[in-house]
């Protein structure tokens, strides 16, 4: 019976059904448990799409073969073949009665951390073996909700004609400032992991792609080892030209945001399930209140701010504004050219030059984005990169898209990571990576 199993024609688990009741089926995957009753047993195979019941007779297998099925370790990868047979007592509803099958690959005993077993795991030790930790299903789930989520932005930026288009991740300077650069040697030179990537997304407004977005990884070496930073993350960049204002980024924004959260709760109900965890779907217009008011929000709920918004700041304000205004999303606006001066080029306020045209968009307490209206006027470009200190000519390969017609425009990077994490109620953003990278874990 441990015969070569034909994998080509394997069926996922999740394709399987009452339908095929008396057909014969290959299925294969992992081996999560086995329960031995003597004369039968039960074998739960796992692949990505769900979970499928061997049932093994021992009278049917004869004693060799049901030994050597039971005493398979967990985690084995297994094919088999045999009859789907319906079965009301299985939660699937059938089982299957194995005929051929096939160990692919043995796994080792014991296990690094359990599966299925209820034993909690330090974090450091399931990123360390993140290769099962990825097996659990609660686990998985975070990953299929992080696609659902992803392709809910996708299909809204499609809808509004918006092309997606792919920039460069070695630069020569940085977007937002220094401080936040991983350097590296670039043959003779001296480059950069991109941090964002603003210029260029600029520079294709100039080349009259008036609608883009872009969704790749990017680098902040920022000396934070929090539950809410991470070295390297997933950003969706957009950008977009002929612009009035900023309201015009915010009201996309809105638009995307509630999209991409109708998609995960239509899509990945199961998931959420799997995960004890509701969403709701904000309402339009999100709530927009500015710097200024928010910081006067805070001094009355008795907490004092100088300058931009530290993390117990915004957790306070995304708790005020969940009470009083009912609102898990919510734009802060009007930050004052002081707190953006390495940002370069955002637009300051026509009315008030102490004031840009940027904003945040905050999830119950945490940034999940900054964006707003662009500096397109070159002279004054020029001006706002003197004022901090650049020298415009390391800015030249910038600068020369701005010469030769760049209209008025507009963007925002939206950190995906940031969105899983507030959306599902993670301890740690980094369970919303696959393979994260800190301030000390550069492998697996």
């Amino acid at each position: 019976m441990n015969d070569s199993v034909d994998l080509g024609r394997r069926i996922e688990n999740g394709a399987l059904s009452k339908d095929m009741a008396g057909q014969k089926v290959t299925i294969a995957g992992w081996l999560q448990d086995t329960r031995n009753l003597g004369g039968i047993a039960f074998l739960l195979l796992r692949d990505r799409s769900g979970i499928a019941q061997i049932t093994c007779l021992k009278k049917k297998l004869g004693d060799e073969i049901f030994t050597h099925l039971t005493t398979i370790p967990r985690e084995s990868v297994l094919a088999v073949t045999g009859e789907l047979k319906l079965n009301e007592q299985v939660s699937t509803g059938f089982e299957i009665l194995p005929e051929t099958f096939e160990v692919l690959a043995e796994a080792q005993s014991p296990l690094p951390l359990g599966i299925i077993d209820k034993v909690g795991v330090e974090l450091d030790t399931r990123l360390n073996n993140r290769f099962l930790d990825l097996r659990k299903s609660q686990v998985l789930a975070i990953f299929k909700l992080r696609e659902i989520l992803i392709r809910g932005m996708r299909e809204y930026l499609v809808s509004q004609k918006f092309m997606e288009v792919t920039t460069p991740k070695i630069v020569a300077a940085g977007a937002e400032g220094g401080s936040t650069l991983f350097p590296i040697k670039y043959f003779e030179n001296q480059a950069y992991l991109a941090q964002s990537p603003q210029l260029y997304k600029q520079m294709l407004m100039g080349a009259g792609i008036d609608r883009l977005y872009e969704l790749a990884p990017a680098y902040r070496a920022e000396q934070s080892d929090t539950v809410r930073h991470i070295a390297e993350f997933a950003s969706l960049d957009i950008e977009m030209s002929f612009i009035k204002s900023e309201e015009d980024v915010m009201h996309l924004l809105e638009g995307l945001m509630t999209h991409a959260l109708e998609s995960v709760l239509k899509e990945g109900k199961q998931y959420l399930d799997e995960l004890g965890v509701e969403v709701s779907v904000p309402k339009l217009p999100f709530p927009r209140i500015t710097l200024k008011e928010a910081i006067k929000m805070l001094a009355d709920a008795g907490l004092e701010v100088k300058g931009d918004l530290d993390t117990e700041a915004e957790k306070k304000l995304g708790e005020i504004m969940l009470e009083k205004h009912g609102a898990e999303l919510y734009f802060i606006t009007k930050f004052p050219t002081e707190l953006k001066k390495t940002t370069f080029y955002a637009m300051r306020d026509a009315s008030n030059s102490v004031l840009t045209n940027y904003f945040d968009l905050d999830y119950r307490g945490e940034e999940l984005v900054s964006g707003g209206q662009r500096e397109h006027r070159i002279g004054i470009l020029i001006n706002q990169l003197e004022e901090i200190g650049y020298d415009p000519k390391d800015f030249e390969f910038y600068l020369q898209a701005f010469r030769y017609g760049m209209p008025p425009h507009g963007g925002f990077g939206l950190g995906i990571e940031r969105v899983l994490h507030m959306m599902l109620r993670l301890p740690n953003i980094r369970e919303c990576v696959m393979f994260p990278r800190d301030m000390y874990r550069v492998v697996p």
